[in-house]
């Protein structure tokens, strides 16, 4: 086995040498890795570093005042906004996908333009969304500053990424995939959920885990449209702070920064602990299929 590994070795270093473009762009590789590593590690390293000694008792008070500045109505407020904002976004992105590539005739132009418009909407700014979900949300709809308002900001902001992902994940099911089911007998609606979806999963998972994070992670499309009160949202129309804005909240404020990087540790440790159970969901509901 050793020896296996020795020739293999020398194999690629003979080519490289051969090939210096190629030894090239493989230390370019490795350099991006490292530094995209290296990254991640400090910046979870310096939070729990400044934020673990300033948890206490108080930041998970259920009642938030000016004494404690508790976190807890913020992360209830999060899950709130979003169970709402994945009710809203992602059946409608799957059900996009599906038409995109189920239904719609290859080589569309207006399949290539809805995709065009997809992208292009993936790549606007979050406070872009957050002027639009204030205008469209807040005052033309007289929803107010409202989890209501920020769950739709945030719905249209997820919407192109899972539907994107949802329509590469359908693209890649093999068509003989198909093919066998309609062998079978099996009608068109039949296999895109019986055969084609199952077999998705995971690419549709991929997308709706990234959207998690990015709805978690945002602020300032919340800041205008679901506000800034610290409390927990009674309702759908009533207004509160999630807990990114609620970290942003402490961090202007100037008065309460140590406690900012305690809520920043909790922050990071929900999202790692809703995308590893996304994650794990998938996995099961694969092996089920």
């Amino acid at each position: 086995m050793e020896q296996i590994n020795k020739q293999s070795f020398s194999q690629k270093l003979k080519t490289y040498k051969s090939h210096p473009l190629s030894f090239f762009i493989l230390i370019l590789v490795v350099l991006s890795v490292v530094i995209t590593v290296g990254v991640l590690l400090v910046l979870v390293v310096y939070v729990m570093i400044r934020g673990i000694p300033n948890l206490n008792a108080g930041l998970f008070a259920w009642e938030y005042n000016s004494d404690n500045v508790s976190m807890m109505p913020a992360i209830i407020n999060t899950l709130i906004v979003m169970i709402f904002s994945l009710l809203l976004a992602v059946p409608l992105g799957i059900f996009s996908a599906i038409y995109l590539v189920e239904y719609a005739k290859r080589g569309s132009k207006v399949v290539a333009v809805i995709r065009i418009t997809a992208e292009t909407l993936s790549g606007i700014p979050s406070i872009v969304y957050g002027l639009f979900g204030f205008l469209m949300f807040v005052i033309a709809c007289g929803f107010g500053n409202s989890i209501l308002s920020g769950a739709l900001t945030l719905a249209i902001m997820i919407l192109p990424l899972i539907m994107r992902t949802t329509e590469e994940a359908l693209k890649s099911v093999p068509d003989s995939y198909r093919e066998g089911s309609y062998g079978l007998g099996a009608g068109h609606i039949r296999t895109i959920f019986r055969i084609v979806l199952p077999t998705a999963i995971p690419g549709i998972m991929a997308g709706v885990i990234l959207s998690i994070g990015r709805i978690v992670g945002e602020t300032a499309a919340l800041i205008y449209t679901a506000g800034t009160v610290p409390g927990v949202a009674t309702s759908i129309f009533s207004s509160g702070r999630t807990l990114s804005v609620h970290m942003y909240a402490l961090l202007s404020e100037g008065l309460y920064t140590e406690q900012a990087y305690g809520t920043a540790v909790v922050l990071l440790i929900l999202v790692v602990l809703i995308n590893t159970l996304s994650g794990y969901l998938a996995k099961k509901l694969t092996l089920k299929q």
